[in-house]
């Protein structure tokens, strides 16, 4: 059986839930809540909403579907909003496209509507086909720095689109919209890019973008701590390797 910890903080996502794995691979539901919900959890210092909000944002990036909706549902139960998980799965479509993020709009949907919630949740945008461009530019230069003004700078004329794409797009149609404040966009960031791999590059600039917005190492190592046991150790060792490279200790506050 799981123990007492794991039980807790499991029932706290699944109340009354009755696992149909804990009939057919009883050991292994064990084994990985023991896991994943006590010793995994004493070594992080997420609160529990911000816990799941990444764990659905890694889900998604790792197009992890049946998971994703138990999740979604966990979420809901400890408080997370309708309009906090739309904004995670919109957040996905900058960084893991839609064509991953498609079926998980209609999950979201799915398990919204088996509740009873309407559809569609309250609007959450903040600019216009006019101001997009602006805005998200000045959101960039907060988040990111002057990269996106270098590209717009000094791309050729036949690349000059992706910094224009980047402003408008990435930035000024998402990141612009409320319901999620930009700590917890950048952790989202972070959280697809280390899950989906092989985009260390990427990775990279998202670390020193949290570190723009506030966020510290101590929170990067937490979020990465607590999606350990859902996206496996290669990627998590790699993303550690990369945060130690970006970030200094002194910077663990």
């Amino acid at each position: 059986m799981p123990n007492k910890i794991a039980q807790q903080n499991h029932d706290e996502m699944f109340p009354n839930h009755k696992s149909t794995l804990k009939q057919t691979d009883p050991e292994f539901i064990d084994l990985f809540d023991n896991f994943a919900f006590d010793e995994v959890l004493q070594h992080s210092h997420l609160e529990t909403k911000l816990r799941l909000k990444v764990t659905l944002a890694s889900l998604i990036a790792m197009q992890c579907l049946n998971e994703y909706k138990a999740m979604v549902t966990a979420a809901l139960n400890v408080g997370v909003t309708p309009i906090e998980i739309k904004e995670i799965v919109y957040q996905a479509v900058p960084y893991a496209g839609l064509g991953k993020v498609f079926d998980f709009l209609y999950g979201t949907n799915d398990v919204f509507q088996a509740k009873g919630m309407q559809l569609p949740v309250e609007p959450q945008s903040t600019t216009t086909p006019e101001t997009r461009a602006e805005k998200g530019l000045a959101t960039a230069r907060q988040i990111v720095g002057d990269s996106v003004d270098q590209m717009l700078a000094t791309a050729s004329s036949n690349q000059k689109h992706f910094a224009t794409f980047l402003a408008d797009n990435c930035f000024g149609d998402f990141y612009t919209r409320t319901g999620l404040d930009k700590q917890t966009r950048e952790l989202l960031t972070f959280s697809m890019l280390i899950s989906m791999g092989g985009a260390d590059p990427q990775v990279r600039g998202h670390i020193s973008a949290n570190q723009n917005v506030g966020n510290s190492k101590q929170q990067l190592l937490d979020v990465i701590t607590v999606l350990l046991p859902f996206i496996g150790y290669p990627r998590t060792l790699t993303a550690l390797k990369l945060v130690n490279e970006v970030m200094s200790e002194k910077e663990n506050q």
